[in-house]
């Protein structure tokens, strides 16, 4: 691997996870807004709208378990075609890097073997300077989330079925 001043350089600056949840689009889409994260992002301790904000623009606090802090700026969201992309914009501690923009992207599966599920693509493209302990530390935190926007979505189809 080449190295720069004792800095691994990162082959690519985007991460890519995706998974298959076990939910519907309705119950999954329900959690991908800036504010929610914490409702079922496990390592969120908590999430609020940054106050003093324009309303032309969305501003969310996320503060992690681990004491860091990360402001994140929606730039774009659809519901209809169940997207949201956002960038870090403040950072305590302060990144290591210039910046990363982020996409969450839901589909409905309607046919085969994960019919009535929905498939989840998170990407995150990383400036440059970005190295590659910051792309491996972004690519399991991305998984870990994954894996908690699924239980979340299990736990809301349980509590639906029971509403029947």
């Amino acid at each position: 691997m080449a190295t720069t001043g004792g800095k691994g350089i990162a082959t690519t600056n985007e991460v890519i996870e995706s998974a298959v949840i076990r939910a519907p689009l309705s119950h999954v889409w329900h959690f991908v807004k800036l504010p929610d994260f914490n409702k079922f992002w496990s390592a969120i301790e908590k999430a609020e709208h940054v106050k003093g904000t324009s309303s032309e623009t969305d501003v969310v606090r996320w503060t992690f378990k681990d004491g860091s802090v990360v402001e994140v700026k929606q730039d774009e969201h659809s519901n209809l075609d169940h997207f949201i992309t956002y960038s870090v914009i403040n950072a305590e501690p302060e990144l290591t890097y210039s910046g990363v923009v982020s996409t969450i992207r839901c589909w409905a599966v309607t046919s085969g073997e994960f019919e009535d599920c929905t498939f989840v693509r998170w990407t995150s493209k990383f400036s440059s300077d970005a190295d590659l302990g910051v792309i491996e530390d972004a690519k399991y935190k991305r998984r870990d989330a994954l894996k908690d926007l699924a239980s979340a979505a299990a736990k809301m189809v349980k509590e639906h079925s029971k509403q029947k």
